[in-house]
């Protein structure tokens, strides 16, 4: 300010309200200064990642550092250790599962969530079951929330038109996970075949299915309330499967392939 308008070092201090002692002393460098705290608060953190300050403020007192919290709290902010702090979610270990394709009907179902938006762009759910014997849709689910308890009510559902299968494969979602549904297939003798995180190449049917509904019925129309998903998509799901050739399956639609499995199944 001083050069800038040409002003004493006195008038200067008097515009900007500070001290001519504050003017004159040296600029302190707080990262120097501050040295010994950031490496103790970091070590601290390192080890504890879930541990707030004054978790932290007590671990370094128990250490025998002896600064006090308001010094310890100004590190901490200009660490940004005060912000909510992100941890890698904890997924399972999983085996690979091998895409091989037993030709029997109810062998294994395919079962995957997708998410898409009404025109009030209020989010709904689907869930979407699949043989993966003819690549057929079994039924798909629809609702704003489908949690464990709606999931086992619609497979069972599905298994009274349809028969039970002799194994699921899906994801690592909460609702497949939880122990509601992993208790219910226990129950039912049904194998659960989990894919490994982050690799839905191992559930392809599946994901395939999903591109196809998304294209043909998500994405073609704006849907006013779940009443109108619920009709366009039992509308389409007969089209699906008795009507749209499949490039897999030799040009035939779900339907038809499943026929000539049930007949190479039927003894002569």
């Amino acid at each position: 300010m001083t050069e800038e308008h040409s002003l004493s070092v006195v008038r200067a201090c008097q515009v900007a309200r500070l001290s001519r002692a504050a003017y004159y002393k040296p600029e302190i460098d707080w990262k120097v200064r501050d040295h010994a705290v950031i490496a103790a608060l970091q070590a601290v953190v390192a080890e504890e990642q879930r541990w707030g300050f004054w978790k932290c403020h007590d671990r370094l007192r128990a250490l025998g550092y002896g600064w006090n919290h308001k010094r310890l709290w100004r590190v901490y902010c200009q660490l940004r250790l005060n912000l909510p702090r992100r941890t890698k979610r904890r997924v399972p270990q999983r085996v690979r599962q091998p895409m091989t394709v037993e030709p029997r009907m109810n062998a294994v179902w395919a079962i995957d969530f997708m998410y898409d938006t009404l025109y009030s762009r209020r989010i709904f759910r689907t869930l979407n079951v699949l043989d993966e014997a003819n690549r057929g849709a079994l039924g798909i689910d629809i609702a704003v929330s489908i949690p464990a308890r709606r999931v086992i009510a619609f497979l069972t559902q599905m298994i009274e038109l349809h028969g039970k299968p002799d194994a699921i494969r899906c994801d690592n979602g909460t609702e497949l996970t939880s122990q509601a549904f992993t208790d219910w297939c226990k129950e039912q003798e049904i194998e659960l075949r989990f894919i490994q995180p982050g690799k839905p190449d191992q559930n392809a049917y599946i994901e395939r299915f999903n591109r196809t509904y998304r294209d043909e019925v998500l994405s073609a129309y704006l849907f006013n309330s779940l009443d109108e998903v619920r009709e366009i998509t039992e509308n389409w799901l007969p089209r699906y499967n008795g009507i749209r050739p499949h490039d897999s399956l030799g040009s035939l639609p779900p339907a038809r392939y499943a026929e000539s499995l049930l007949a190479a199944e039927t003894p002569v």
